[in-house]
């Protein structure tokens, strides 16, 4: 199934559609720029060099040795120059004006590994503006829930487009080797086939069932996870697992909120609830990533949305959260939307799953 209404969203660009109707791609979605990744401990992880695209994509991989959180840079610029506006763990929005560095960072959290996303709009001759959410492990386990950060930075330049990022430590100890920083870029005339993303599967349900499996997948560094689905027989959620371990299982915690409400932990479970609030019938639509390294903990940042009624008189619903699977010994392999509550996923609801190392 083609998604040509989001392929300008996220970047999926017309190769996708292509390569999915069978042909060879031509115009590129995003493409790796650069990366760079810690070979021993430091302080700072900096990738250079950055070609002018029109939209970034940061995704930032930290692991600890003591207490860690990589703030934001452009082209090392360290004035306070940046303004932030930001939420921990649900709280009401905090901000922080005339900064020195992007709070694109979760809470601090020490010895936890650290996983956020960001994306960067960047004109030379406009403010830089991104979006990032952040995701803490927390400590270890499935019985401590994770903590997150969701906000928006501006970096005030505009005089000059981005030529480099980096995370530079504030916290008291260092990133341990193998810590990341990987940049994407899109532009609307980029034309490749290089696409940092490859779709690992695709798979749409040709009748009823309980569960969208995605089927044995390639494993994969990082991972970006689409599920829309409907519902028939009766009202219920769907919930993500890996690795066809729910169930009755115990290995995920989570921190979620609802409609702009408080957030809500529950550990030690068996999924992680990513569909947007509402136990109904109504159609909802998922995206997620996961970075899925063997040897650490499998953390998810999720958004989502539930249609409600119809009609514009009555608005969606919404839920953004951050989980974690405990599993330290292997990677993800399949992925699951399993149904909690009544009913089953109709017809027509499909997961999509990308990957890239």
């Amino acid at each position: 199934m083609s998604l040509p209404y989001l392929q300008p969203y996220f970047g999926l660009g017309n190769s996708l559609q292509t390569a999915q109707a069978g042909g060879a791609g031509s115009v590129g979605g995003w493409v790796e720029l650069a990366r760079t990744t810690l070979g021993s401990a430091g302080d700072t992880i900096t990738v250079s060099s950055l070609p002018d695209k029109r939209y970034y994509m940061i995704l930032q991989s930290e692991i600890p040795s003591g207490e860690i959180f990589g703030k934001g840079r452009f082209n090392a610029d360290s004035g306070n120059n940046y303004s932030t506006r930001y939420e921990t763990n649900g709280a009401t929005d905090s901000t922080l004006t005339s900064f020195n560095s992007l709070v694109n960072y979760p809470a601090p959290t020490s010895g936890a590994p650290n996983f956020s996303t960001t994306y960067v709009s960047n004109l030379s001759n406009k403010e830089k503006l991104t979006i990032h959410q952040a995701i803490s492990q927390n400590t270890a386990g499935a019985g401590t829930a994770p903590t997150r950060r969701h906000g928006v930075s501006k970096w005030s330049n505009t005089s000059s487009t981005i030529t480099s990022y980096s995370a530079n430590n504030g916290g008291s100890g260092d990133f341990a080797s193998g810590s990341e920083v990987v940049v994407l870029g899109w532009d609307p005339a980029d034309t490749h086939t290089t696409n940092f993303w490859e779709e690992l599967a695709s798979v749409e349900l040709g009748s009823s069932n309980t569960v969208i499996d995605s089927g044995t997948i390639t494993a994969k560094k990082y991972l970006w996870i689409q599920c829309y689905y409907k519902s028939t027989g009766g009202a219920g959620t769907g919930d993500l697992e890996f690795n066809s371990t729910g169930g009755t299982g115990t290995a995920y915690a989570e921190r979620v909120s609802s409609n702009g409400g408080a957030d809500g932990t529950s550990v030690s479970r068996p999924d992680i609830e990513v569909s947007a609030a509402g136990n109904t019938n109504n159609p909802k639509f998922i995206n997620a990533f996961a970075i899925n390294n063997a040897s650490n903990e499998k953390l998810v940042i999720s958004n989502s949305i539930e249609q409600n009624t119809t009609g514009a008189g009555t608005a969606p619903q919404r839920r953004e959260g951050v989980g974690k699977y405990a599993n330290t010994s292997s990677q993800i392999t399949s992925v699951q939307i399993t149904r909690s509550g009544a009913g089953s996923f109709d017809s027509g609801s499909f997961i999509k799953v990308w990957g890239s190392n």
